[in-house]
Formats: C-alpha cells, structure tokens, sequence
C-alpha cells in the first residue's frame, strides 16, 4: 500500500492548478517543500483540498492522514487506524456496509509530487524503495475521501474537532506489479488521475456513472517514471546527503521483473 509520499515544492504552488483556492486560517502557507511524508503509524497533518459545505467553495487545510470515523468519540488504537490510512476504490460503491461507502461524498485530493512503494527481492533483506510520478507532472493530486471526527481530549474532557483523510487505491497496473509485489496489499497501487479528473473529482455532485468511471481510471505503465531510492523511513539521513526523492544507485540491483517472490 502507499504509506509514503513526497510534496517537494511550497503549498503555493497549488493556486496555480486551483486559481479559486480558499486556504484556510490554520493552514501554514511556508508549507514545504517536505522530501517525505509518512502516513501509517505517524498519521501526519498534510495539506488536502476538499469543498466546504458551508460556502461551496474549494478550500484548502491540513488534515491528519489516517481515517477516525465520525461516530469515533476516543482515539482510536494504533493498530486499527493504521488501517484507514488508505481506502481500496472497490468497496467505496460496491460495499454498502464500509465506511467508505458512508463517506463516499466526502470527497478530497491529496496534492504530491511523488509517491513512494517498496520493492521485494528474493534474497535481499531489505525491500528497495522506488519514488513513482506521472512522467509529465511536477505536482499531481491524489483522489481520497475524509472524515470529521469529535475526539474527547483526556487532558481537558473536552472534544476537539479531527480532519482526517485516506488515500484511495487500486489493482495495480502493469508497473506497478512489479514495485508493489509482496505483502498482504501487494499488486495495488493509488489511483492516480489526470488534472481534468482530479478538477472532476471536487465537483459538489457526481453521477453515479461518474464516480465509477473516475475510480476505473488506469493511467498506463508508460505514463509513470519510475526509480530506486535510499531507504526513505531510516532516521539517518542519506549517506550522500541529497533528499529522499533523489535516485539511489543500488549495487546489483536486479531489472524490474526479474528476482520478484512467488
């Protein structure tokens, strides 16, 4: 699953794809660029666009990755939030008893630069990371749902009000299979959109043929790039000293495809 992205350029830069832009008060506007942002067990605020009901209008705010569900008044375990860090596209129409289902209007776009998974190889210890992004985008959003919690804080009883997001996924193409190939979630990639579906995405009301269609949406494997890079989770800086999203030369790196587990 992706649990890593990357936003390597100041949240600005947003206004430039969304002109009508609301940012809200809370937001840092001196956000990024960040070289790695992780989602599951750190559950990181990050800058996300979604319509606010109230105005109508799209805005813009830091909210915290990892779904709480609205009915949620304690801080949910670590173990069971962590899987509400990413929503499979498959059960947010089709499985009317998720909360996706519940949630599926509430919908966001998660604005990166990149996008980090890790690569399994038969004989290795470790997994290898690789950065992936659309070959022809600097900056690219994600669709996902969120969520507004009421949590109670146990220092003071009171609740205070939680943002929280999910980052949506799908099957794998072909590139894909061969970066993310082990694990439980193993062959699922993000549903990665083109800026015309993304702008689709936010609209205040989708048909239901226009949310199947846009949770269908498959960008080709020649559309990405795709490349090795230091691991991105140590807490040791790279021995080379460039950012995480720079390519890494791993010695005797097998070719994609090939040393991939049974």
């Amino acid at each position: 699953m992706c649990y890593d992205i990357s936003f390597t350029v100041n949240i600005r830069a947003i206004q430039d794809y969304f002109p009508d832009l609301v940012f809200d008060e809370q937001i840092d506007l001196e956000f990024g660029p960040v070289d790695h942002v992780q989602g599951v067990g750190v559950f990181s605020k990050y800058p996300v666009l979604y319509r606010n009901r109230e105005d109508g209008q799209l805005h813009c705010d830091r909210f915290e990755w990892g779904i709480i569900p609205f009915y949620e008044k304690e801080e949910p375990a670590l173990l069971v939030r962590n899987k509400y860090v990413n929503i499979r596209a498959e059960r947010i129409l089709d499985d009317p008893k998720s909360y996706w289902y519940k949630i599926r209007n509430r919908r966001c776009l998660i604005p990166v630069t990149g996008i980090f998974e890790h690569r399994t190889i038969v004989g290795w210890k470790k997994k290898v990371p690789y950065l992936i992004k659309p070959a022809q985008d600097e900056l690219f959003f994600l669709p996902g749902l969120y969520s507004i919690a009421e949590i109670v804080d146990k220092t003071t009883g009171e609740l205070v009000k939680r943002k929280t997001f999910g980052l949506i996924t799908r099957a794998a193409n072909a590139l894909m299979r061969q970066i993310h190939n082990d694990g439980e979630n193993r062959y699922r990639m993000p549903l990665f959109v083109s800026l015309a579906k993304a702008t689709e995405w936010l609209q205040e009301e989708l048909t239901p043929d226009q949310y199947r269609n846009l949770l269908a949406a498959e960008i080709p494997a020649s559309a990405l790039d795709a490349y090795p890079v230091y691991t991105i989770r140590s807490p040791k800086g790279r021995p080379d000293g460039l950012w995480k999203t720079a390519p890494y030369h791993w010695e005797q790196l097998p070719a994609l495809g090939v040393g991939d587990p049974a």
